[in-house]
């Protein structure tokens, strides 16, 4: 029998306190050598605007084999009404290749982007950080948040987004966690924040690093094609970059692979994978000072860490549906 689950469910299972345990156990996993994740095989339909990823992975101590189908399609929200980012993750038992579940993965890709910006901010913020902005008001601007909020104690957010409809509904759907402060200038959120968060659909550098606080702390997440970008020369060249995993970012991250292309900065530049720092091998920030970028484009071992907590939850709490599909 195969476990089915829907968004709804999902929702009701999971937390963000638990995915940030679970994609902190993935970079761990991935630092020792115990995680299997090929680099995720992608298309793109130009005409659509649209983009397709096929991710992978498996995870040996928490015993998780996953596959995501990922499609982004940027014009979906207004065009047709539906999620601009939609995923599927197949589940299957490691031991036997058999599928265990079948579950809808745009809620798990969201909250697992969050948790690792969560992740990031945990071991790169300052201590002392209580002061958020977030560039780009979506579905991964709540999910962010929401992590940050669990490992630093925010006591202030600015958001910026170039759409002042979206950023407005985003403040009254986030009112009852914290209250959000708008703004038209990208350069007071850059100027008020200790830590910052990109999560956009730009294909350009969303702020001048020159505004940047010594000690601010910059989570990049919405940038994951070559092309694109959410931060400038002067951010990258000055930062401490770390980032989720080099054979990713060196195909997929413009961030990076355009500073290094256009030789602002070299490859030697990135400081460090994030799972490294998670299992003390190398460190983080070292200083209250110091500018730290973590640049991400998201991996398969997040997807498998957090499909394996819900899994095992829905199990417990009798949730989902079960089909069989090899009649």
């Amino acid at each position: 029998m195969v476990l089915i689950l829907s968004k709804t469910q999902i929702v009701s299972l999971l937390t963000m306190r638990e995915c940030i345990e679970a994609v902190e156990g993935a970079f761990r996993e991935l630092a020792v050598g115990s995680a299997i994740m090929p680099t995720r095989v992608s298309l793109s339909m130009e005409a659509n605007e649209g983009w397709l990823g096929l991710m992978p992975a498996f995870l040996s101590k928490a015993k998780s084999l996953t596959t995501k189908i990922v499609t982004v399609y940027p014009r979906n929200a207004s065009q047709h009404g539906l999620p601009n980012v939609l995923a599927l993750i197949v589940l299957n038992d490691p031991e036997t290749g058999r599928v265990e579940a079948i579950m809808d993965g745009s809620y798990i890709t969201a909250m697992r982007t969050g948790a690792v910006g969560g992740v990031a901010t945990k071991y790169l913020a300052r201590k002392s950080a209580t002061s958020l902005g977030i560039f780009g008001c979506g579905v991964q601007a709540r999910t962010q948040l929401e992590a940050v909020r669990e490992v630093r104690e925010i006591k202030s957010v600015m958001v910026y987004d170039s759409d002042p409809n979206r950023m407005h509904e985003f403040i009254s759907k986030v009112a009852y966690i914290t209250k959000v402060e708008p703004t038209k200038m990208p350069e007071e959120v850059v100027r008020n924040s200790d830590i910052i968060v990109t999560a956009t659909t730009s294909k350009v550098p969303v702020f001048n690093g020159a505004d940047l606080r010594p000690g601010c702390h910059i989570n990049a997440i919405g940038a994951f094609t070559p092309d694109a970008r959410e931060l400038d020369d002067h951010t990258i060249s000055k930062a401490k970059i770390v980032i989720d995993y080099s054979p990713a970012i060196m195909e997929e991250a413009g961030d990076i692979i355009i500073p290094i292309r256009n030789k602002v900065i070299r490859r030697e530049h990135i400081w460090a994978e994030l799972g490294s720092i998670v299992v003390g091998s190398q460190q983080g920030r070292t200083s209250d000072e110091e500018i730290t970028v973590f640049k991400s484009v998201g991996l398969g071992i997040q997807d498998a860490a957090v499909a394996r907590v819900v899994f095992e939850k829905a199990k417990r709490e009798v949730v989902g549906t079960e089909i069989s599909i090899s009649d």
